[in-house]
């Protein structure tokens, strides 16, 4: 499963009207790609439509959708947004990353 902090949760609704979606019926898809300074990076966008082999969560008011390939990257994960002084956007709470790079945007297993 994956979970949706508070912040994350508010700044996806906003996000998501920004961008003519509902953050009631469509889906936020998280996933992982090869790439960035780790080895992976996570792949963040709105979604209207799932697949079916598609995992779907629902954490905080939030739709999720995750494909089978990164769910096993992604178990235990809490998405949350930060914006601070040391940056803003989305942060990833990855338990099962051993190394992530600087800017928190990639990681290794």
């Amino acid at each position: 499963m994956i979970k949706v902090s508070e912040t994350a949760k508010k700044k996806v609704v906003e996000l998501m009207a920004d961008d003519g979606y509902n953050a009631s019926t469509d889906y936020v898809r998280v996933g992982v790609k090869s790439g960035g300074c780790s080895g992976l990076s996570y792949d963040l966008k709105f979604d209207k439509e799932h697949q079916e082999e598609d995992k779907i969560f629902e954490d905080n008011g939030v739709k999720i959708i995750v494909d089978k390939k990164s769910f096993l990257y992604l178990i235990g994960t809490t998405l949350e947004y930060s914006g601070g002084l040391n940056g803003t956007g989305f942060v990833f709470n990855n338990p099962n990353a051993n190394r992530t790079c600087g800017c928190g945007e990639s990681f290794s297993l």
